[in-house]
């Protein structure tokens, strides 16, 4: 007789499949796909929200900390001094006059390099031979690092060995001292205007996005060509422009490259920053790392942050009526009514 047809007391027990319990159960049970979505998300992010926290936030919250205190950066025991710092910062003449320059820099150099940008944007767009070529040549100088670029410009416009002055010396003038009052914020000028073609490709991208038939149609009317662009191109291509007004506003209301090639070639060997070019940021330089003043130079920064933001406040709020887009925000859809007019 086989053991399955074994009964009563000698009959084997039935095998029995040992329980998991509760814990084992749920970790089996397989995750949803949202869940799945939301872990690939934090895996993703997380070195970006490290980082945000580590290079950010916690320099941020460091800075704004030492703003409020006497600290130089060397002693550990630095003294809560309160507002004192940012009333200095509102009293102190050389910071209210490199804000000034700063800001008349930032008033001078935006326009320029947007007219200017625009200018060659256009002019690349037309249908001429080597029209690669000509882009590639334009926008070369804006690949070169700004370093390079800076100290370029000061080997260029030296007092004594410079090809500006060299070529100055053919026409029987004497050398200028480019690099010193009141020649040298002209030179950072032209330093400014060297990188236009970070400009030109963002206009010219925004040209190649009109439609054609626009102008053709402007030609078939009689329109001239000044009139199509002014009622053509610049409307379609506001946006474009404004965004490179915000950019170039903050970019050039933190502009630190003087410090590299505004050297005035003073004798003894003493280097100083011409009073032209003595920008809000030099003087931060100077109050952090020539002065050791680490807590009025972090309420400097954070003056000049609430100072970027106010400024591109009020350019947002400029741009209401002059900036058109082509794709206006969706309207409400009104809500269907029954006959009855419920």
């Amino acid at each position: 007789m086989s053991t399955d047809q074994l009964t009563g007391p000698h009959a084997p027990a039935p095998a029995r499949t040992p329980d998991p319990g509760p814990g084992r159960r749920r970790a089996r049970r397989p995750l949803s796909r949202r869940a799945r979505r939301a872990g690939a998300f934090y895996v993703f992010v997380g070195p970006w929200i490290l980082g945000f926290l580590g290079m950010t936030a916690y320099p941020l919250g460091y800075a704004l900390w030492l703003s409020f205190t006497n600290s130089d950066g060397l002693s550990p025991n630095a003294r809560f001094v309160g507002l004192d710092n940012y009333r200095e910062v509102f009293t102190n003449p050389d910071t209210l006059n490199s804000l000034a320059r700063t800001g008349l820099f930032t008033a001078i150099t935006v326009p320029l390099t947007i007219v200017a940008g625009l200018f060659l944007a256009v002019l690349v767009n037309q249908p001429i031979r080597a029209r690669g070529l000509f882009r590639t040549l334009l926008y070369l100088p804006a690949v070169v690092p700004p370093v390079g670029a800076a100290l370029t410009f000061k080997l260029i416009f030296d007092r004594d060995s410079g090809s500006a002055n060299g070529v100055l010396d053919i026409f029987g003038v004497n050398g200028v001292s480019w690099l010193a009052d009141p020649y040298a914020r002209y030179v950072l000028i032209m330093l400014t205007l060297w990188t236009t073609g970070n400009v030109m490709i963002i206009s010219l991208a925004g040209l190649q996005d009109i439609p054609r038939e626009l102008h053709d149609a402007a030609l078939v009317d009689g329109a001239s060509w000044w009139q199509s662009f002014t009622r053509i191109t610049l409307p379609l291509l506001s946006p474009v422009l404004f965004f490179q007004v915000v950019t170039g506003i903050i970019t050039a209301l933190q502009t630190f490259l003087p410090l590299l090639i505004a050297l005035d070639p003073s004798p003894k060997g003493v280097t100083a920053v011409p009073d032209s070019n003595y920008l809000i940021m030099i003087e931060v330089f100077s109050q952090f790392f020539a002065n050791g003043r680490y807590g009025y130079a972090s309420a400097l920064l954070w003056v000049l942050f609430l100072f970027v933001m106010f400024v591109t406040y009020v350019v947002f709020r400029l741009s209401k009526g002059a900036v058109f887009y082509s794709v206006e925000p969706e309207q409400t859809k009104p809500k269907a009514r029954t006959l009855g007019g419920k």
